[in-house]
């Protein structure tokens, strides 16, 4: 029978075909295929192997594979692995234009997955996951492309994001890299672009930044969620970053 909505309904469905967010599991079995859209894997649990474009290895939680629309590629993976699926109609600006395949991604878009994943999996409702997808959207285009680092590398960059009010020294970096100081910081440059205290300063004063615009903390304690202990220092460190003390900052 003929539905008087379902003319008004048919564009929003179209859109959501396009742009799609899914849970998924991939057989064992691989299998060549391609799409007419972008998509992007995000794995949560358990490591994908896939072969696309000049990659062929594997993706684990913390990264993400671009397969652009037309690309042949194949996926292979342990049944208990779990992943986030995106379909894109577009691709953003700093996807479209790189040629890294497989990159990292920040605290933000993995705590992101999260959220996503306990939505779709027990309520639907395609006015919010339009609106989860576009919030995707957003997290994807602030992403650094770097290329997909070393496990060991990836590791320490754990570290630092989850002890980033703690002192920061090389040698426990290193320690949790299992890897010696020399190694550890040569490495670290080459996969980041970085020096390791100038990327532990950067995460330090992002953080301040957005405890500073959102939050009623004090400077002190503020100070003190980002790894320094006087507030003089933090001040001081705060103003070489962003050119302006924290409490001119602060509105």
């Amino acid at each position: 029978m003929y539905n008087q909505n379902q003319d008004e309904i048919r564009p929003y469905i179209s859109v959501i075909m396009k742009n799609l967010l899914s849970i998924r599991s991939y057989s064992t079995k691989p299998t060549r295929h391609s799409h007419h859209f972008n998509q992007l894997v995000l794995p949560l649990r358990g490591v994908i192997n896939i072969c696309v474009g000049d990659f062929n290895g594997k993706v684990a939680p913390s990264e993400c594979v671009v397969v652009k629309a037309n690309e042949e590629h194949l996926f292979t993976a342990d049944t208990e692995a779990r992943f986030v699926v995106v379909d894109m109609k577009n691709l953003p600006l700093n996807i479209s234009s790189s040629h890294c395949i497989v990159f990292a991604i920040n605290s933000s878009l993995k705590s992101y997955l999260t959220f996503i994943e306990n939505q779709l999996e027990n309520k639907v409702n395609a006015q919010l996951e339009q609106a989860m997808f576009e919030m995707f959207s957003l997290l994807l285009a602030e992403q650094p492309l770097l290329p997909k680092v070393d496990n060991r590398i990836g590791t320490a960059i754990s570290f630092i994001e989850q002890n980033i009010a703690e002192q920061l020294h090389i040698k426990r970096l290193a320690e949790s890299a299992f890897l010696s100081e020399t190694q550890f910081k040569k490495l670290f440059k080459q996969q980041t672009n970085m020096t390791v205290m100038k990327y532990v300063t950067k995460l330090r004063m992002e953080k301040a930044q957005a405890l500073l615009t959102h939050t009623d903390y004090p400077l002190s304690i503020i100070g003190e969620k980002v790894g320094y202990k006087e507030p003089s220092a933090f001040s001081r460190k705060f103003s070489q970053f962003f050119g302006l003390p924290p409490n001119k900052f602060k509105k």
